[in-house]
């Protein structure tokens, strides 16, 4: 029995050793149809993240491997520690280059390690891949050797910045490390700030190796500053000290904005003891899709490193390590890509390298083929699609995460995408905002620091203890606007005025207190400091913190500070004598109208007159006799009208018509006319002594300026000479130089800003009176340092003010007129009527008299037809039509006006005999004796005097005759 067992003890033995042997053979003969090429990996083995991105690449080419058993190459891992150095990482680098020949090198880690890792590398022609770099300076190395597979830090800018400009904030501090990786994406970050209105005032460098105290220093510097909004970027480890002495002095309570860089947000699970004094940090991560493969992976991660590193029980993956398993993936098929070549190399050019080791170098053969393959690479890895441009990676999704609950961890409330390069609230969304929109808001919810649900104003006042200073003018004259009144009782300084009162009603419509303290511009003996101009560069350096006064708003001023919105009115106007241009000459009547008003009545005058005398000639006695007394009469009858003293009857139906119409215009006119020479008689009427600028320039005048105001500079410009300027001080003083007049050493006119002159001219408004604006500017504004959050809030409450009627009571408070002065709006153009303003009168009487006369002489006319159009046309037209105008001249003896009972006979007698003389069966008289029997009826009828009614017709009898 016992022999049995020793034999199938033996036979087992013998299995097992067939088995070794088998196995042995099979690992023989697979490493002698495969190539190994040699891969450096340099990372700080003294990190845990530098051992969780070496175990992300050792699974990375085990799984590779795995799933690619036919590949005939096989990339063999040399690894080389930096010891969180630069030259650390240099050496081990070059160690790799030179004596293990690497053909390509994964990292090193940091963006100051990998500058001169890559010159080597370019040097060698050794692919430098790494996969933690992100500053943006590493690319200016232009290296055809570096391939950074890391995320480029400027990539993020845009998502930074449409952060900013989503909530409305105007002010940003950067607080970043200061080395290359803190110092490559301020410019970027700058420019993507200033895109969207946001402004740096300042910016806070803290070293990498500052200690808790230099913090808290700094830290303390900015709690003065009024911004709130803080930008910061830097490495976990020093984020860590920074959040921890920002929570100790209560800078993440509310109204403070943290918003950090994906250098912290990707690491964010690294950062888990610190996370608690990170709450209300808003951070930018970069999207990695969480899928099956991804978890899987963290899974198997997690437990590989957990066996091989059982110290080290914090370390979680982040968005570089997935970074680092797909860089070996690549670098896998890169090395395959090139071939199944011997991978060797020569000697280098010894000469080329100042270094003796450096010279002794050698330059890859495949270097350029493995950088070629690997710009060609392309697969889904596991953070996400992996693909290269410009041997970098492309833009990628990022998540804005906000930092609260859950122990500490990050919530997604928002997305930024390449695709359309703007803030989404989700992923694949087809409702995208426009944040030029007004109050569009592309994130979710945010918890901000000290729990607080609404959104920070980006600025505060800094609570600790000290106020605003805000620098105050200080002038002789207008004291209205600002007067600075030394107090000996309480050695302080009152100030007053209408432009203080103005910003004080401002200052109380903020929704927010505003402590300050008003500082007057002067030298200890209480005299002016300075100009304005010089007041308002005080800001620029920092000396005040505003300007509050009656500080013009210009052009040149603008380069130093930003103004709020003017609440005075704007323009320089010049002031003048005025004198009283009441018309003390003979010719004063004629004032009142124009002269094509008074032409026009004259006219209307004869025509009206002429219209009458024809309507009434033949049937008014009034309107008959020798010519002359009807002309006369005409005229008589027409401009009688204006007093309505006219004594001839008008009887004809259509010369009524006229007249009503035409004494109604009279009547509007007259009316007119003797309104208005009362006014001229008797009203004060003022005008400007001086009409423009250019007569007194053109004269020689004197023009006064008020002194140190940039009004001089404006009257050089304009053309004047120095000489022909005068400086003036306070209104008592302008006053004073006006009266005298520029003959007398005195000036002819002021120019000045109009809130000036409009004071001026309020207390002096029966002396002087203000022309233009003769040059533009923008009126008195509040100056605040660039880009100042105060601006808009001042300028939204003077918009208030205005709104509510409170301006206008601060001004009426202030500028004062004098209690005899009368409104004027002046207006010192002509007060003449003119025939604008009568002319649809003259429209329609002309329009009636035309009419009247058509209807009148179309009457006529076809009542005596006969004569104009006889039958026998052998009477030439010119005689025909003299004959129309005699018998117009005659009475019609058929108008009731001449029936009477001695003339209806004469009357019938001359009809008749008319009648018979053009009739068309008695063209011919008879006889001669015919001829003398009707000259008898006529001048038996007449009383022994021939009739004027029958002389023409017998007349055009006898022609008749004669012509036969």
């Amino acid at each position: 029995m016992n022999s049995m067992e020793n034999q199938k003890r033996r036979i087992s033995i013998i299995l097992v050793l067939f088995s070794w042997i088998f196995m042995a053979a099979a690992m023989a003969a697979e490493n002698a149809s495969t190539i190994p090429v040699n891969v450096g990996v340099v990372v700080d083995l003294d990190e845990p993240s530098g051992k969780m991105y070496l175990s992300c690449i050792e699974m990375a080419l085990s799984d590779f491997y795995a799933s690619h058993a036919q590949y005939e190459t096989r990339v063999v891992l040399n690894t080389s520690n930096s010891h969180e150095d630069v030259v650390g990482a240099a050496g081990a680098a070059l160690d790799l280059i030179k004596n293990v020949e690497v053909k390509a090198i994964l990292g090193p880690m940091t963006s100051m390690q990998a500058t001169f890792v890559v010159n080597l590398g370019e040097k060698a022609h050794v692919p430098i891949i790494s996969f933690s770099a992100t500053s943006p300076s590493l690319t200016s190395l232009q290296s055809s050797y570096f391939f950074q597979f890391a995320q480029n830090d400027s990539t993020q800018v845009k998502a930074i910045s449409g952060i900013v400009q989503n909530f409305g904030w105007s002010r940003v501090v950067p607080i970043y490390v200061d080395n290359m990786y803190g110092e490559g994406i301020m410019p970027f970050l700058i420019d993507a700030l200033l895109e969207v209105d946001a402004h740096v005032p300042y910016r806070s460098v803290i070293s990498q190796s500052a200690t808790d105290d230099q913090i808290e220093i700094e830290l303390y510097k900015l709690m003065t500053m009024q911004t709130r909004v803080f930008i910061v970027h830097m490495m976990p480890k020093l984020a860590s000290q920074l959040f921890a002495k920002a929570k100790e002095i209560g800078m993440m309570d509310k109204g403070f904005v943290w918003i950090t860089t994906n250098g912290i947000g990707d690491r964010l699970k690294a950062m888990e003891s610190v996370l608690n004094s990170m709450q209300g940090v808003v951070s930018v991560e970069t999207d990695v899709s969480d899928t099956l493969k991804l978890r899987e992976f963290k899974t198997r991660w997690k437990r590989q490193f957990q066996k091989e590193n059982p110290e080290i029980i914090d370390v979680e993956l982040d968005a570089f390590g997935y970074r680092a398993y797909d860089a070996a993936f690549a670098i896998a098929m890169a090395v395959e890509k090139v071939g199944n070549a011997s991978f060797g190399s020569q000697k280098g050019n010894a000469s080329s390298f100042n270094s003796t080791d450096l010279g002794s170098l050698k330059v890859s053969q495949y270097g350029s083929n493995i950088s070629n393959a690997l710009s060609l690479t392309s697969f889904r890895g596991l953070a996400g699609n992996f693909s290269l441009v410009d041997r970098q990676l492309q833009l990628s999704t990022f998540k804005i995460v906000n930092v609260n609950g859950n122990g500490g961890r990050g919530r997604a409330v928002g997305y930024w995408t390449p695709e359309n390069g703007r803030l989404v609230k989700q992923l694949n969304s087809t409702n995208s905002c426009n944040l030029s929109a007004f109050n569009c808001d592309a994130l979710g919810p945010i918890i901000w620091p000290g729990e607080s649900l609404s959104v920070p104003k980006g600025w505060e006042i800094p609570e600790n203890g000290t106020k605003l200073r805000f620098g105050v003018p200080v002038r002789d004259g207008f004291s209205e606007f600002v007067k600075v009144t030394p107090n000996l009782r309480t050695n302080t300084t009152d100030v007053t005025g209408f432009s203080i009162d103005v910003f004080k009603a401002a200052v109380d419509l903020l929704p927010y207190a505003l402590p300050y303290e008003l500082i007057p511009y002067a030298y200890p003996n209480g005299s002016s400091a300075g100009t304005y101009n010089d007041l308002i560069y005080q800001v620029y350096l920092g000396k005040f913190d505003a300007v509050v006064g009656d500080a013009t708003i210009r052009a040149n001023r603008t380069l130093y500070v930003d103004f709020a919105m003017p609440y005075t009115e704007s323009g320089v106007v010049m002031v003048v004598p005025i004198i009283d241009s009441r018309t003390k000459n003979a010719w004063v009547f004629l004032q009142p109208l124009t002269w094509d008003l008074w032409m026009t009545i004259l006219c209307f005058f004869i025509f009206i007159g002429f219209v009458i005398w024809v309507l009434e000639h033949r049937i008014n006695e009034d309107f008959r006799g020798p010519p002359s007394y009807q002309v006369g009469t005409s005229f008589w009858f027409s401009f009688s009208t204006m007093v309505f003293s006219q004594r001839e009857r008008v009887v004809s139906n259509l010369g009524r018509f006229v007249m009503i119409i035409w004494v109604f215009v009279v009547l509007i006119v007259t009316q007119s006319y003797t309104a208005n020479l009362a006014s001229l008689l008797t009203v004060q009427q003022l005008r400007p002594a001086v009409n423009d600028l250019n007569d007194l320039l053109r004269n020689g005048e004197k023009v006064g300026y008020m002194k140190d105001a940039f009004v001089y500079d404006l009257l050089i410009q304009r053309g004047f000479d120095d000489s022909k300027l005068k400086a003036c001080g306070s209104m008592e003083e302008i006053d004073d130089a006006l009266s005298k007049g520029s003959a007398n050493g005195g000036i002819a006119a002021i120019v000045h800003e109009t809130p000036y002159m409009k004071l001026l001219v309020a207390k002096y408004c029966s002396k002087y009176t203000m022309i233009g604006p003769i040059f533009k500017t923008d009126g008195f504004g509040f100056a605040f340092p660039k880009n100042s959050p105060l601006v808009s809030d001042i300028t939204q409450a003077i918009l208030n003010l205005t709104d509510d009627g409170l301006m206008g009571m601060i001004e009426d408070k202030w500028i004062k007129k004098d209690s005899n002065c009368k409104d004027s709006d002046g207006n010192f153009s002509s007060s003449a009527l003119g025939l604008d303003s009568f002319w649809g009168l003259f429209l329609i009487a002309g329009i009636a008299s035309i009419f009247a006369l058509i209807i009148s002489v179309t009457s006529f006319l076809y009542e005596h037809k006969h004569v104009l159009m006889p039958p026998d046309s052998g009477t030439s037209k010119l005689k025909r039509i003299r004959t129309m105008f005699e018998i117009f001249n005659e009475k019609k003896l058929s108008s009731h006006t001449f029936r009477s009972s001695r003339h209806s006979d004469s009357g019938v007698g001359a009809q008749v005999h008319e009648v018979k003389a053009l009739s068309p069966n008695n063209n011919w008289p008879e006889s001669p004796q015919s001829c003398i029997n009707h000259a008898d009826t006529v001048s038996v009828s007449s009383r022994g005097q021939a009739s004027p009614e029958t002389n023409p017709t017998l007349e055009l009898a006898i022609t008749v005759q004669e012509t036969h």
